[in-house]
Order: structure tokens, then C-alpha cells, then sequence
């Protein structure tokens, strides 16, 4: 799907023959979807940008609400060595966001096994029973109106984690501002979750690489 001006919508944050960093906006998905309708993604953008597109893979994902660094492989070596590192939880991950009401835990972790809902597929639930892992730790930033800035640290990478580990009362239980899939009811023009750092070791220089985007909320 051609794009008008990919470089203003995909910033990229760091490039070299290996790898390739973006800064995701919101409401776009990652990778491409099932149907033609959602087939518009940063992988499919890129593919059509890039000389070297369609080598490219996605080493993991962000929610489509979600803005913030994606990262993609740009050969096999590189992508199974960096899917390694989000399985084996070496890769360190900080997202910010604004949840719609007040904390009044200063940090602390959240351990809550998160499941598919069986009645719902587009949203996960906490599963005491038969959930996958699920951990968090959390460092509220400061204190804005009715809201809350926190920082997030999530030790594993399910879908939907920090967002229902924010929502559910045993969590934080308040939804993150705009996040109207999880209880949020307070007005906000998108979800107010960002991946804002992503630091892992490079899988061919052998170095610590750390990205850092600004939060743009």
C-alpha cells in the first residue's frame, strides 16, 4: 500500500545493515493484518520504502493503540537472534503512560497471570488459574489533575499487560486514559501508552544499544 510520506509518519530512530528502529504512531498496526482492509502496518510501510524491504521481519509487536519503538530485523541471523532476547527477557523495556484517575502507590510489581478472554477475543483478563505469567513493575512519575503519569517496566511481554495490569483491581485498577477497551471513560483523543526506551545487546556489534523517543503526551 503506498504511502504519501512515509518518512514524517515512520521516524526512524536507529538504522544500520542489521537493524532498523522505528518511532510507531498510534491506531497503526505492526505487522500487517488477516484481512486486505488492515493490510496498512510499519512492516508493509517499510517494505515499500526500503531497498531491502521484504527481507525485513518484526522481532516483536506494539498494540495498534500503542505508539512508540518497534523494532525490525533486516536478515534471519539478526531476527532470531533478537526474538531470543525478548523470549529470554534480556531486552529492558520502559513505556510511559497516563492512567485516568489517581495512584496512591508510589511504585511497586504487579504479578497477574493474563489469559485471552473466552467471551471477548479482543481483549485478555487476569487468570488466576491458567494464565500465562504475567509481571510488571511500575513507578508513578507524577501526579497530573485527576490523572497519573507512570512509568512501566514490564518483565514479560504479553499482550494487552500493561493495560490490563493497570485496569484490573488487582493491579493498579485504573484504565489507562483512552482506553476505552479496558474501562476508561474519561474524554482523551488516543491511548496514553508509549514504549518510550528499548535497550538490548546488538546481535552482530556485540554492544549494548539503547533507544530512547520522547513521549508525546
Amino acid at each position: 500500500m503506498p504511502v504519501t510520506n512515509p518518512q514524517e509518519m515512520l521516524p526512524i530512530v536507529y538504522e544500520d545493515k542489521w537493524l532498523i528502529a522505528v518511532n510507531k504512531p498510534p491506531d497503526l498496526l505492526s505487522v500487517p493484518g488477516r484481512y486486505l482492509d488492515n493490510q496498512d502496518s510499519v512492516l508493509s510501510r517499510l517494505q515499500n520504502l526500503l531497498q531491502d524491504g521484504l527481507k525485513l521481519t518484526a522481532v516483536h509487536r506494539l498494540d495498534l493503540a500503542t505508539s512508540g519503538i518497534l523494532l525490525l530485523a533486516r536478515d534471519k541471523e539478526t531476527s532470531s537472534q533478537l526474538r531470543l532476547q525478548f523470549e529470554k527477557r534480556r531486552v529492558h523495556k520502559v513505556y510511559e503512560a497516563v492512567l485516568s484517575g489517581t495512584v496512591n502507590i508510589e511504585a511497586g510489581t504487579i504479578a497477574l497471570p493474563v489469559k485471552k478472554d473466552p467471551k471477548n477475543s479482543l481483549v485478555q483478563q487476569v487468570n488466576l488459574e491458567c494464565g500465562k505469567p504475567s509481571i510488571t513493575r511500575f513507578q508513578v512519575m507524577a501526579k497530573e489533575g485527576n490523572c497519573t503519569r507512570v512509568e512501566f517496566l514490564p518483565l514479560t511481554g504479553r499482550t494487552h499487560q500493561l493495560r490490563v495490569h493497570a485496569a484490573d483491581v488487582r493491579g493498579l485498577g485504573i484504565p489507562i486514559l483512552g482506553d476505552r477497551l479496558y474501562g476508561c471513560r474519561a474524554p482523551a483523543n488516543r491511548l496514553h501508552l508509549h514504549a518510550r526506551e528499548l535497550s538490548f545487546e546488538h546481535p552482530q556489534l556485540g554492544s549494548r544499544l539503547s533507544l530512547q523517543v520522547a513521549t508525546p503526551f
